[in-house]
């Protein structure tokens, strides 16, 4: 079949980038259509065996999808004779002669192709070659374009990319046809998208090490191959590999480059890892002597053999260079002589890579992330080459730290962002569950989009597990930038479960899922502890009514899955625990036994108290031991660790739990506020000069937060306040007159402007609008409780306000500022 240019055009105009509406036919077959399965016969699979090696990879892995949702598997083979009627054609434009030759046959129109960066098609063509009836074409602009492509109808037809790492079992279908026409998909939204194994020491390495790949010690060859095989049913084409000094270091293995390369990974390495070296491991000379003013020599030829060894191989070089593990850099004694050590680093680095990767280094992918200590280097002065990609960190907990502004974002090299959804560190570390919701990822990762972070990608995922809807939802949007927005953001989890478990438990599951981040957003599980180590214990500052209606809330998520999973088949039972029912009972579990603990320590009498906690800690563990004994028969012995796991890193996190005994039992004040109010609450809005406050759905503990579109929007002039920024009004109704406390409660985000203020304004009814502000205060002691409570108070006072029906305005001075809800506190003296 031969499309016509404008025809063709058409078509592309009406399919949405990055999905795939109608390419299974679910209804009656229709002309034109593709019998992938029929009568139970498989059509076969035809690739060019001089195509490159991860298109060979990705038709056999569809051939045992097919074979996993219709039973039957189809033959892949290497060269045109003996074949079916019906062939799926499998190529990479200009490295796959079949494809080469339907294009110059007319019968393939790859215009769209040409010259663009992981880019596929998946056509249906009639008559494709003598002896076939009807092909499917499934081609690539590179070589993981055509990956992708294959992958895509994996999931097309059932399979969902957790297959294998969370055990979703595929709907079982006799018949499989594609639907007729022809889409395009990519280019990506994000050029470099991926992953970063780290902190694995208490999940993947021992998990590996013990139970799926004793042969190689722990995280090799044969783990690889799964996360690679992995990020390829995700789009993604990025990895850091697991760097702890308990794991292998990826080039411990001479399998491991050749394999990435493979598959078709871009290999990198992390913030402390420059040139693709794992200090930790590799690095064995004294520590003392990993340092560039006294051991420069050394240290370059370090760097060199990495180079040389793996230069042949598609990477992205981490420039720049910092302790051995996640520490300063040690030699130079002030930052201006750090900053002037760097500078020298990268023309020695960019030296190595003009000599053993391509002359013109510009042409190499190389980054360099401003992570910690050197974020502040480079608000110094720090010069980093124009083609050299900035990858922004978060602040470790998922909050962006720096935004590019608009004369940095004409760099060449462009921005990138350093994210975590697990981390080990200060204030308290977050490493068993995955709470971060998916609408804080949205809200911040569309906001470094639209300032310039569009190069790479990064997503810090620890262990891998439990953090596969984070995981999955980061690299949509980095696939797509659009596919996610505002309006259908709480689309996300209902069509996530419908993937998953069926349409039918979806908007349950969906609810439960909403649920668990919401509730967990306020205080992460592995942070249940109101002291940091080091300090007394201390009760935590909910009221009984709150703390009652936290654990009445999980009760209810317990009770919603575990109905769920009941009605659920018995094959999606492992994928369901793993994914759902172990997040939210465990969570539920923690905090079960962290408040009735709690309770029972401030109100001694109540022995049923502890024995409720102390019975919560052991089903904990029981459900912990299911999970690593007997889930999936034991696929996942070791994977799974409590928080804290061990001793080790004590500064950093919670204390072993026991119960509690406080040397104050003062607990906070049961009168409530006058008014507690969620952001979205409001009675009117008013948006000005194109910005508005809007609203994102499943963000805040209020799950309404509210943030100024869009987030290029620029401040408003202090002096016009009143008519021109963009305002939302509550209609308040007090009981007593007097002078208020108003608390404006802020998601911890960063603001846009580095060292700036978290800004709004607020007014009484038509009075001036008063500015309300606080610093910032990156990584001190305001930010350390902000992102432990997810929250951030600006406390204004409101002085004789009168007893009545008012109009409270809040006014958005600064985009990228995200408002959650209010609290209006009683005059001193006054009553409930």
């Amino acid at each position: 079949m031969r499309y016509q240019s404008l025809a063709f055009l058409i078509l592309l105009a009406a399919v949405r980038l990055g999905a795939a509406p109608g390419l299974l036919r679910d209804g009656p077959p229709q002309p034109g259509d593709f019998e992938l399965v029929t009568g139970g016969r498989a059509a076969g699979i035809l690739v060019d065996p001089d195509d490159f090696k991860v298109v060979s990879i990705a038709a056999h892995d569809l051939a045992m999808d097919i074979e996993r949702v219709a039973g039957q598997k189809p033959a892949v083979q290497a060269g045109p004779g003996g074949l079916t009627p019906y062939t799926v054609f499998v190529g990479t434009l200009g490295r796959s002669r079949v494809i080469d030759a339907l294009v110059s046959a007319g019968k393939l129109d790859v215009a769209a192709l040409r010259g663009r960066w992981e880019t596929f098609l998946i056509a249906t063509v009639a008559d494709p070659v003598p002896g076939v009836k009807q092909g499917l074409v499934i081609t690539g602009s590179d070589r993981r374009g055509t990956a992708f492509g294959v992958f895509e109808v994996s999931q097309a037809i059932g399979v969902s990319p957790w297959y294998w790492w969370a055990d979703v079992a595929p709907v079982r279908r006799p018949e499989l046809r594609i639907a007729g026409g022809t889409r395009r998909f990519g280019p990506p939204s994000v050029q470099y998208r991926g992953i970063f194994l780290n902190d694995e020491d208490w999940g993947l390495q021992p998990w590996a090490a013990k139970t799926f790949a004793p042969e190689d010690g722990g995280i090799g060859p044969k783990t690889y191959a799964k996360i690679f095989e992995l990020l390829l049913r995700l789009k993604a084409n990025t990895l850091w590999p697991a760097m702890h000094k308990c794991t292998p270091p990826f080039n411990h293995f001479p399998e491991d480059a050749p394999l990435a390369d493979d598959y078709a990974i871009v290999m990198g390495s992390s913030h402390a890892e420059p040139m693709l070296r794992n200090n930790v491991g590799e690095w064995t000379d004294p520590p003392q002597d990993y340092n560039y003013v006294t051991n420069r020599t050394g240290v370059l030829r370090y760097w060199e053999q990495r180079v040389a060894a793996n230069g042949r191989y598609e990477n992205i070089y981490t420039l720049g260079m910092r302790g051995i593990h996640d520490s300063s850099m040690i030699g130079p004694t002030t930052d201006a002589d750090r900053v002037r050590v760097l500078g020298q680093i990268f023309t020695d680095q960019r030296a190595l890579l003009a000599k053993h990767v391509d002359p013109k280094v510009e042409r190499v992918p190389q980054m360099f992330c401003a992570y910690k200590e050197v974020l502040g280097l480079y608000r110094q002065g720090l010069r980093v080459p124009d083609d050299v990609t900035i990858v922004w960190p978060d602040d470790n907990f998922g909050y962006i730290r720096d935004f590019a502004s608009a004369t940095e974002q004409r760099r060449t090299g462009g921005f990138g962002v350093y994210y975590h959804v697990s981390y080990l560190g200060r204030p308290l570390s977050y490493l068993w569950l995955c709470t971060t919701p998916p609408a804080l990822i949205w809200e911040e990762m569309s906001k470094a989009w639209d300032h310039g972070a569009r190069r790479i990608w990064m997503l810090n995922v620890g262990d891998l597990k439990p953090a596969e809807i984070d995981t999955e939802f980061f690299l949509q949007m980095a696939w797509d930038i659009n596919r996610w927005n505002r309006n259908n953001l709480a689309d996300f989890l209902p069509e996530w479960a419908a993937r998953e478990f069926g349409p039918a438990s979806a908007p349950a599951i969906a609810e439960v899922m909403a649920g668990y981040y919401r509730l967990n957003f306020q205080r992460k599980p592995e942070q249940l502890q109101w002291w940091l180590p080091g300090e007394p214990p201390r009760a935590s500052p909910f009221t009984s009514g709150e703390k009652d209606r936290r654990l009445e809330e999980f009760a209810r998520l317990v009770g919603k899955s575990a109905a769920v999973q009941t009605a659920l088949p018995p094959g999606s039972h492992d994928a369901f625990y793993e994914l759902v029912a172990y997040p939210v009972r465990g969570s539920a579990l923690a905090n079960q036994r962290y408040f009735y603990g709690e309770q029972a320590a401030l109100h001694g009498s109540d022995k049923g108290l502890a024995a409720r906690a102390l019975a919560a800690d052991a089903r904990l563990r029981e459900e912990t031991l299911y999970y690593n004994e007997r889930l999936a028969g034991g696929k996942w012995r070791h994977l799974m660790a409590l928080e804290p796991a061990d001793d080790d890193w004590k500064s950093m996190r919670i204390a072993a739990w026991r119960l509690p005994h406080f040397e104050s039992t003062s607990a906070s004040a049961d009168l409530p506020p006058v008014l507690s109010l969620p952001a979205d609450r409001f009675t009117a809005k008013r948006d000005r000069a194109g910005a508005g406050w809007k609203s994102v759905p499943g963000l805040g503990i209020s799950g309404g937060a509210m943030a100024v579109f869009p987030t290029t929007a620029p401040s408003v002039d202090l002096t016009r306040i009143a008519s021109d920024a963009p305002r939302l009004d509550y209609a308040v109704t007090l009981p007593t007159g007097g002078d208020f406390g108003l608390q404006i409660h802020l998601v911890p985000v960063h603001p846009l402007a580095a060292g700036g203020q978290l800004r709004v304004a607020v007014a009484w009814d038509n009075d001036p609008p008063r500015l309300a502000g606080l610093e910032a205060d990156d990584g001190g002691s305001g930010w350390a409780q902000g992102v432990l409570d997810a929250d951030r108070i600006i406390t204004v006072i409101l002085p004789k306000v009168r007893e009545g029906t008012h109009t409270l305005r809040v006014y958005g001075l600064d985009a990228g500022i995200v408002f959650d809800r209010l609290s209006l506190m009683p005059p001193a003296g006054a009553g409930p």
